[in-house]
This record gives structure tokens, sequence and C-alpha cells, in this order.
């Protein structure tokens, strides 16, 4: 299995891998460049992240936006991000129709080993789901392996760390479901 292979399966990968480098370059790149862009020109500056990432129908990004790969994230129709939103996405992360994400928003699939020997050389990710009609709000971070379900409001300043259910109002440190919908 090539170091790809084993990322996108969520195995134990070595990251610095000559063509996951250059693939995490150049979708740092990418972001780079829509980070700069003129924000009056907001149809090029989507064009320019829908060749990174796949994107259902319609979505707005507000910069600042980084990610590793970008292929491995699919954007749901009506989908809109406020500024600052990171996704680590050595696995996939999909994210339903109508998803708000506020301001400074983290959502990692990468994840290390505990032991300190093998954190130096490897790593690996758990794939990231998010449901439809769901708002997240500022400062949250959603942990690998998390599924937020159906109609769920994340409170700011969460960490997200276990599946949320639908129909859900969930917030905390670690993220708790309150009550339902």
């Amino acid at each position: 299995m090539t170091e790809k292979e084993k990322m996108l399966e969520g195995l134990p990968y070595n990251s610095w891998d000559d063509v996951l480098l250059g693939e995490r370059m150049f979708a740092k790149s990418i972001c780079q460049r829509f980070n700069q862009f003129d924000p009056t020109r907001l149809d090029e500056r989507m064009s320019l992240l829908s060749s990174l990432l796949l994107i259902k129908d319609s979505a707005h990004i507000e910069p600042n936006f980084f990610c590793d790969y970008g292929y491995n994230i699919e954007l749901g129709s009506n989908f809109y991000s406020n500024h600052n939103l990171t996704i680590l996405d050595v696995c996939s992360v999909k994210i339903g129709d109508n998803v708000f994400i506020g301001p400074q928003v983290m959502i990692s699939t990468a994840t290390h080993p505990l032991n300190g020997i093998e954190r130096r050389s490897i790593e690996y990710g758990v794939s990231i789901s998010i449901g439809n009609d769901v708002w997240i709000g500022g400062n949250v971070s959603i942990l690998p392996g998390v599924k937020i379900g159906n109609n769920c409001v994340i409170g700011a300043g969460s960490v997200v760390t276990k599946a949320i259910p639908d129909n859900s109002v969930a917030f905390g440190n670690p993220c708790k479901v309150q009550h339902a919908v």
C-alpha cells in the first residue's frame, strides 16, 4: 500500500511521503491564493476553491480558509463558513446541506499515536461527518471520528469529541447534548 492509500483508509502512515507532501503543498498554495483574493470577486474566489474541494452546489467560505489536501472535503449545497475555517482532511470530511459555520472553527480528522516514539514518524486519521441543517458556533473544535446528526446546533466554544444525535442542541467542553431542538 502507498502512504496515501494508508492515509485514506485511516491507517498509520508517513505524512512526509513525497506524494503526500506535494499534495499538501498544492492545497496550501490554493488556500493562500484564495485567502489573498480580492473579496469583492466572490465567484472567482469560490471557483478557485472548487478546484480543490468537492462542492455539491452553492458554497461561500470567508477567508481565511486552510486545509491539508482538499480532495477529502465534500460540501453540501447552501454551505456557509465565516472567517478562519481550518479543516485537517487526512480522511473524509462530509458536510451536508444548509450547514453554517461560525468563525475560528477547526475540523480535524488527523490524530497521532499516544506513544511518543511512534508519534515521531506516523499519524493517522478518522473520518468526520456533519448532517444537514447544522449550525456550528464560533471557536468550535470537531475531533477525529465525530458524527454530527441532522438539525443540530453546536454551541460556541465547544470541543466535540463524540457523536451528536439528530435534533440536538449541544455545547461545552467536552460537548454534550443539552436538549432537543
